[in-house]
């Protein structure tokens, strides 16, 4: 049996390399079928089956445009509520995966007319989240059901695909979590899973699979490999100061999740120790602290888009 939870949900819609780079573009203003395909190089087939399986999950609506042929796609107000998670991601690539050189991105909030940087902060107090200052109990939603099995136990994140076209931060995040093992896994570990057998007997994983995510992911730098036990033969995957801050897209994502995929029931609640509030996390601007909407930023690039 696995526990209810939201991240889960969302990464089923989102977390697969051709989807993420369809909606992202979506945010950058593509709108055709022609233009996603000569943007992204993707085979047509595969981009069909992408876009509905979008408009399915009502994150994309076909419309059209005045003065255009053929259909457009549209970001929905479930689709446009994903921007959150990509500035949480962005935040995070930007920290940790741009190597000291300059983010290819530069986002302008123009609410307050400033370049800025996304800050996951509590909805209560408009602190920056840390994972160690967040604590958890059941929400409405709580419960255990039987594991999915539909889970696939391939890589979904190609590293070159998901860099194609133009450099991202968002897209580095997600050659590192973007496969759903290794997104279960770091879940686990943010509810105190460290050891080999527990997460197995917690996700259902093949023991090989759980072998090569555990390695990638210490490889990566999202957890360190410590020794335990009475010989020193057995490990704990302890999270990094990096790996930590996998936290805030996580739960950016389980907010999505907690609105739009489970009926008014969120399966946790969380707490901010600071406030001592139950919050939500809130992506907003490093200058003016304001929550950041799809429609109210501009952006600079640090590198030339090839259409």
């Amino acid at each position: 049996m696995e526990r209810h939870c939201s991240v889960r949900k969302t990464v089923e819609i989102v977390l697969d390399s051709w989807t993420f780079l369809i909606v992202r573009e979506a945010f950058f203003g593509v709108r055709s079928f022609e233009k996603f395909q000569r943007r992204l190089g993707i085979p047509r087939q595969t981009l069909s089956t992408r876009l509905s399986m979008l408009t399915d999950n009502d994150i994309l609506v076909i419309g059209a445009r005045p003065g255009e042929r053929g259909k457009s796609y549209f970001l929905t107000k479930r689709g446009k509520d994903l921007f959150s998670t990509m500035l949480s991601l962005m935040e995070f690539g930007d920290k940790w995966l741009t190597q000291g050189a300059e983010p290819p991105l530069k986002l302008i909030h123009t609410t307050c007319g400033h370049t800025c940087d996304p800050v996951t902060v509590c909805s209560e107090c408009h602190e920056p989240i840390k994972a160690r200052e967040v604590s958890f109990r059941d929400g409405p939603g709580a419960g255990y059901s039987p594991y999915e099995v539909k889970l696939k136990s391939r890589r979904s994140s190609d590293p070159a695909l998901l860099e194609r076209v133009r450099p991202c931060s968002v897209a580095r995040s997600l050659q590192i979590i973007g496969d759903r093992w290794s997104f279960l896994i770091i879940r686990e570990g943010f509810f105190g899973v460290r050891r080999f057998d527990e997460m197995i007997e917690k996700l259902g994983i093949a023991t090989n699979i759980l072998t090569d995510r555990l390695t990638r992911l210490v490889e990566s730098g999202v957890f360190r490999k410590e020794r335990y036990g009475a010989n020193g033969d057995r490990f704990e995957y302890r999270f990094t100061e990096m790996g930590r801050d996998l936290y805030q897209p996580m739960i950016v994502m389980m907010r999505w999740g907690d609105r739009w995929l489970s009926d008014g029931k969120p399966p946790l609640t969380l707490r901010h120790r600071l406030c001592n509030s139950d919050f939500a996390p809130l992506v907003v601007c490093s200058h003016c602290k304001q929550p950041i909407m799809a429609n109210e930023t501009d952006y600079e690039l640090s590198y030339t888009l090839e259409e």
